[in-house]
C-alpha cells in the first residue's frame, strides 16, 4: 500500500500498527482512529465474529472500512464494509488439493493420511479446507482427514504440530491453512525427525515459507495471495471508498498463485528481497 500511495502522487498519511490477533488491540485502535477522523480504515480482521463491532462503530461514523484477507461475517460485510478483497478460498484450498494430490500419485501413496492445522475462526479458512479436500478426494479417493485441529499463530501450531505426529505414527502430510499454520508444521515435523516420512502443503508465502520450500525436503506446495498485488488493489480500492466510485458488489476476488518446486521458492525469494509478501 505504502508503494502504491508513494507512486500515486496523492499526499497519503498512512497510520499502521498491529493488532497482533488480539481483538481489544484492534477495537482500541479503531476507536482511536474514529476519534482522529481518518478519511478511511484498511483491516484484516482478527475474528469473523469478535471484530464486528469496532467495524459497525467506524462505518456508522461515517468512515468507509476496506478489509483484505479476512473480514467479518457475509451479512456484516454487506452493512458495513465498503469492500473485501479476497482470493477465492476454496479456489484457493483445490490449488493445495491439487497439488497434494500430484504429490500422492506421484508416490505412489494410494490412501494418504492428512491432519489439518487450521486458522477457522474465520470462514474463509473454512473453505479452504473445503476446496482441498474436494480437489485431493476426486483425485485421490483413498484419502483421510484423521486430524482438524486450530493453530493459526506459529508457536501454537507448532505445538499442535507436534502432538499430532506422535498421536498420528502414520501421518502423511499436513495442510497448514494459514502462514502461522503452515511454517509451524514445517518445525514441528524437524522437530520430531519427520522429515522424509511426513510433508506439508502450505498456505500464504513469507520469507521462511520460501526458504523452506527451496529446501523442498518438507515443505511441498505453498498457495498464495501476494501481498504486493493486494496492496495495490486495496490501495485503489480504498481511493474508490474514499472518492464513494465503488463498484456494488463488495467482494472483490484477487490472483491466487501456487508454488510447488524449490526454484519458485528462491524465485520468490529473488523477487522479494525486502521480505515483504
Amino acid at each position: 500500500m505504502q508503494q502504491s500511495a508513494n507512486a500515486s502522487g496523492d499526499k497519503v498519511n498512512l497510520i499502521e500498527t498491529n493488532a497482533q490477533g488480539d481483538i481489544s488491540k484492534e477495537s482500541t485502535f479503531i476507536d482511536t482512529l474514529i476519534a482522529r477522523k481518518v478519511d478511511a480504515i484498511v483491516l484484516s480482521a482478527v475474528s469473523e465474529q469478535g471484530s464486528r463491532r469496532a467495524i459497525q462503530r467506524a462505518s456508522e461514523a461515517g468512515i468507509p472500512v476496506v478489509c483484505y484477507n479476512t473480514c467479518i461475517s457475509d451479512k456484516g460485510v454487506q452493512k458495513y464494509v465498503a469492500a473485501y478483497l479476497v482470493g477465492d478460498p476454496v479456489e484457493f484450498g483445490r490449488k493445495a488439493g491439487d497439488a497434494a494430490a500430484d504429490y500422492f500419485i506421484a508416490n505412489k501413496i494410494t490412501a494418504p493420511k492428512i491432519a489439518v492445522i487450521n486458522c477457522e475462526a474465520f470462514e474463509v479458512c473454512v473453505q479452504r479446507r473445503k476446496g482441498f479436500e474436494a480437489a485431493l478426494k476426486q483425485r485421490v479417493p483413498g484419502m483421510s482427514i484423521v486430524a482438524n485441529q486450530e493453530g493459526t499463530a506459529i508457536d501454537k501450531a507448532i505445538s499442535v504440530g507436534e502432538k499430532l505426529l506422535i498421536s498420528q505414527p502414520d501421518l502423511d502430510a499436513i495442510f497448514g491453512e494459514s502462514g502461522g499454520a503452515s511454517l509451524g508444521a514445517v518445525k514441528a515435523v524437524r522437530n520430531q525427525n519427520r522429515v522424509g516420512k511426513t510433508v506439508v502443503f502450505g498456505s500464504d508465502m513469507t520469507t521462511e515459507i520460501a526458504q523452506e520450500l527451496n529446501k523442498n525436503q518438507v515443505l511441498k506446495a505453498v498457495v498464495d495471495i501476494s501481498g504486493k498485488k493486494m496492496g495495490e488493489q486495496v490501495f485503489a480500492k480504498t481511493l474508490q471508498a474514499i472518492n464513494k466510485t465503488l463498484p456494488a458488489d463488495k467482494v472483490i476476488q484477487v490472483p491466487i498463485d501456487l508454488y510447488t518446486t524449490s526454484a519458485q521458492g528462491q524465485g520468490w525469494l529473488d523477487t522479494h528481497q525486502d521480505g515483504l509478501p
